[in-house]
Parts: C-alpha cells; sequence; structure tokens
C-alpha cells in the first residue's frame, strides 16, 4: 500500500478528520476555559499570597505548594471519581475544574515572583508624585508584571494544552484519545500517533505566535 493511500486510510476514510477535528474542538475548549479561570483564581490567589492577612496567606502558600506538587491526572482523577463522582457533573466540567486549580497554583506562584522582580523604586515615585495606590499599580506595576511574567506566562499556556492529553481517563473524547481510537482501529499507531505529536506541536507554535505577534505590536505602540 503506497504511503497516500495509508495516509487516507487513516486520516480520510470513515470520518477519520472529523472525528480528530472534534477531539480537537474539546482539546481547545477545555484549555481555554482552564486558562480563563485559572488565570483569575491565580491572580487572587497571589493576591492572599503577599497580602498581610496571615491566614489567607498560609492558605494560598499551602494551596500552591500542594497543588503544584501534585500530578495533574491524579487530581483529575480524584475530583471526577472521588470528590465529584455523585454529583452527575459532566467529565468536562470537572476536567475544566481540575486544570484550572492546576493552572492557578502556576499562575499565583508566576505572579508572586515576577512582583517581586519588581523596581519597587519606580512605584515609590508615581506615589511621591500624588499617584494613588489604584494609579500607581495600573500605570507602573501592572505593564512591568505583564513584560516580567509573559515569556513564563506563555510556556504555563503551552503546558496547559499538554496536561489536557490525560483527560481521556475521565472518558472525555479529546484530541489523544481520538488519535488513540483511531490507532487501534487502523492498526497504525506510528503514523496516527505521530500525526497526533504534530497536531500538539502546531497548537504550541500557534501559542508561541499569538505571543509573539502581541509583543511585537506593544513594541510599535511604544515606539509611536
Amino acid at each position: 500500500m503506497e504511503f497516500t493511500d495509508l495516509l487516507y486510510k487513516i486520516f480520510i476514510k470513515d470520518g477519520g478528520w472529523l472525528t480528530i477535528l472534534n477531539g480537537l474542538r474539546v482539546t481547545v475548549e477545555i484549555s481555554a476555559l482552564s486558562l480563563i479561570f485559572g488565570t483569575m483564581f491565580g491572580s487572587l490567589l497571589c493576591f492572599f499570597r503577599v497580602g498581610k492577612f496571615k491566614p489567607l496567606s498560609v492558605a494560598a502558600q499551602v494551596y500552591i505548594s500542594i497543588v503544584r506538587g501534585s500530578p495533574v491526572l491524579m487530581l483529575l482523577m480524584l475530583l471526577f471519581y472521588g470528590v465529584f463522582a455523585r454529583t452527575g457533573m459532566s467529565p468536562v466540567l470537572v476536567a475544566v475544574i481540575t486544570f484550572s486549580m492546576h493552572t492557578a497554583a502556576h499562575v499565583a506562584e508566576l505572579l508572586r515572583s515576577s512582583l517581586m522582580a519588581l523596581d519597587r523604586g519606580q512605584v515609590e515615585a508615581a506615589r511621591t508624585l500624588g499617584f494613588s495606590k489604584w494609579q500607581a499599580f495600573k500605570l507602573v506595576t501592572l505593564p512591568q508584571l505583564a513584560r516580567i511574567a509573559k515569556p513564563v506566562y506563555q510556556s504555563t499556556v503551552v503546558n496547559l494544552i499538554q496536561w489536557t492529553s490525560v483527560v481521556g481517563y475521565v472518558t472525555i473524547t479529546d484530541l489523544t484519545r481520538v488519535i488513540n481510537n483511531i490507532a487501534s482501529r487502523t492498526m497504525q499507531p506510528l503514523i496516527t500517533i505521530t500525526g497526533g505529536m504534530l497536531i500538539y506541536l502546531a497548537l504550541s507554535y500557534l501559542i508561541y505566535a499569538l505571543f509573539h505577534l502581541t509583543e511585537r505590536r506593544q513594541q510599535s505602540h511604544e515606539r509611536h
């Protein structure tokens, strides 16, 4: 069998490409929602972590330490088969909650380390000039924080997409599970799994390209 015929059998015949697109949609959906909620929750955790109220600071630190140190697959299985087992909650929603929690822990620590790297002198100078705390944060702290955190944050986004490849363990038909099913059906695991890896690779470089584009636009805006 020619290689092109083999590719047709694996990815086109019997609607294989449609199944892959549907699995890709599920992967992107879980990743996008988890990133949004994880970033919001992570920002709140960081606020508690660096705050002066000791109980909240300790609680945030404990949460970050436990979740960052736990395998995301174990956390997913704990929530799906344990915490939410009898609630009737959809597997996709449990997955979004799991990856939001996991992403939040990483984002919180990222933001905290970025805050520690800031030049406090600029904030103090802004306050001396009469800026309010909110104005100093918005005009001085936030732009610096975004610039410092951006490189690591983009890696967090890519890692999140890769982490979601384990959702098949809780009956979700994502991209990885679709690829595995097609490999089993066609008995061509090498080509099928390589194709799946290329799709994940394309997603990763799309994320890097989007971050690079926003950085270039920001630099262009600053020059003008």
